[in-house]
């Protein structure tokens, strides 16, 4: 079994016409991943294998790169909520 990471993930559209509309998709590809996931009013929570997490910090880059420009904070940790 893959080892399990926690990741929060902050994005912040810059110079955006539609900047909820743009949260609303990295919510939506948040979602849409199947890992565990809490949105919260500054960021979002989620858990889950590994690699799967870095992919979708990786997909959601790639997907937002073509639609605004963007900040994007993330944390990612093997201790923090990762007890199997």
């Amino acid at each position: 079994m893959e080892k399990i990471a926690s990741c929060q993930i902050s994005f912040i559209p810059v110079s955006s016409a539609d900047y909820i509309g743009d949260v609303d998709k990295v919510i939506e590809m948040i979602h849409n991943s199947g890992l565990e996931n809490e949105v919260g009013a500054l960021s979002t929570f989620v858990r889950g294998e590994r690699s799967r997490v870095i992919k979708l910090t990786t997909e959601i880059y790639e997907k937002m790169d073509d639609i605004t420009n963007f900040t994007m904070d993330i944390k990612i940790s093997n201790i923090c909520g990762c007890a199997q």
